[in-house]
């Protein structure tokens, strides 16, 4: 989650001074023209919507112990329905400003919130069925490239939801438009394999096992990432290459597998890492991991408000830097007050990123304690 709000302070503060940079900003991990700082800074960040997605399923998991199939499924349902419409009008609202909302963004609140209401209908099925329909979707929707297969099932706004809306825009009306960035279909995979993972995560598991299960599973799909994205056949719809800028971008482009849909390759170089790190952080206990924990206890209230505060500094910035009113809107720019030469290098992201967390903290503390001392329906859901 603090890994997360560095990206999106990427999105709104990077500065933007030349046609190469430019370039740079639309493609931060394109070996051809980003720099080592910021493809890492982007690269990092690629681990937030895979973990979140997956411990979401392992979430449902173990709160379905204490409830019956329909009382999870009802709550599934629900929730997620919630999480869309949250998506469309308070997210939206956060990333653009735009009290008209000539445009609503589809992100991973929308596909996390469109994978629970699959998973509503999933998790009736049998244990092995869910897995199975969950490493299917993960490890064959890289079939769906391939023309002869996809071209077929191309061409509309419920195929692109699905799995082919790559910031796919749609009309509203003359005015008003949707992007589609986040397809759901691969999430949903992802989710439903956390789902089973959550049986590790029960009463009967033994937490020695557990860990050893977690870092033996991870491993092994580290080196199932190395070896298939080394021989550039299957798993991801760009190949990568030997670099004329050397070595380290020829690293860069074996590591930048495509996101929008996530491939095969992009999760096995997410979530093995992530399977791990799970393997020995749940041993961490110290005064760090204590305020990592608030954070983690109030996740959706931390997304939601990490936005609101990011895009107010990026208000005050805007008229710190002698921006008017003539430049609040950019054309073919999706973001209120963020003209093009908006904003600071690399380095002062870094600083704007700490400042962001600080101010977080306290806020985060203040709901969590809230939470745990009222008891209204609405808590759960925020």
């Amino acid at each position: 989650m603090i890994i997360m709000a560095l990206d999106h302070i990427r999105d709104f503060f990077l500065k933007v001074s030349s046609a190469s940079a430019d370039t740079i900003t639309l493609d931060p991990t394109n070996p051809a023209s980003t720099t080592p700082a910021l493809f890492f800074t982007r690269w990092i960040t690629h681990f937030c919507a895979p973990t979140f997605l997956l411990l979401t399923g392992v979430s449902a998991y173990l709160y379905g112990q204490k409830r019956s199939k329909n009382e999870l499924s009802l709550f599934l349902l629900k929730r997620g329905v919630f999480l869309v419409l949250v998506e469309m009008i308070v997210i939206t609202m956060g990333w653009t400003f735009n009290p008209l909302y000539n445009l609503i963004i589809l992100q991973v609140i929308w596909a996390i919130g469109a994978s629970m209401i699959v998973m509503a209908l999933l998790i009736r099925l049998p244990y092995i069925a869910i897995l199975s329909i969950g490493l299917l979707i993960v490890f064959g929707h890289n079939l769906l490239d391939n023309p002869s297969i996809s071209d077929p099932l191309k061409g509309g706004m419920l195929a692109d939801l699905t799995y082919f809306g790559h910031f796919a825009v749609y009309n509203i009306d003359s005015n008003h438009f949707i992007i589609i960035i986040y397809s759901f279909l691969p999430w949903t995979g992802v989710m439903a394999i956390g789902y089973c993972l959550g049986k590790w995560y029960g009463k009967a598991m033994d937490p020695q096992k557990r860990r050893k299960l977690l870092f033996g599973t991870g491993l092994a799909v580290v080196v199932f990432f190395i070896a298939l994205r080394f021989l550039n056949v299957y798993g991801d719809p760009s190949q990568w290459s030997s670099q004329p800028r050397g070595a380290l971008y020829t690293l860069f482009s074996f590591l930048n597998t495509t996101k929008y849909p996530p491939s095969l390759l992009f999760l096995c170089m997410t979530i093995g890492p992530v399977l791990m790190l799970l393997s020995v952080a749940e041993q961490w206990q110290n005064k760090f991991t204590s305020v990592l924990n608030v954070f983690g206890r109030v996740p959706m209230f931390y997304y939601i408000l990490h936005f609101y505060i990011i895009h107010t500094m990026v208000v005050i910035v805007f008229y710190m830097q002698g921006y008017g009113s003539n430049d609040i809107v950019t054309p073919n720019v999706p973001f209120l007050f963020r003209p093009p030469t908006f904003g600071y290098p690399l380095s002062v992201l870094y600083l704007i990123w700490a400042i962001v967390i600080l101010i977080l903290y306290p806020l985060c503390k203040w709901y969590d304690k809230y939470k745990s001392t009222h008891h209204q329906w609405w808590l759960k859901y925020l």
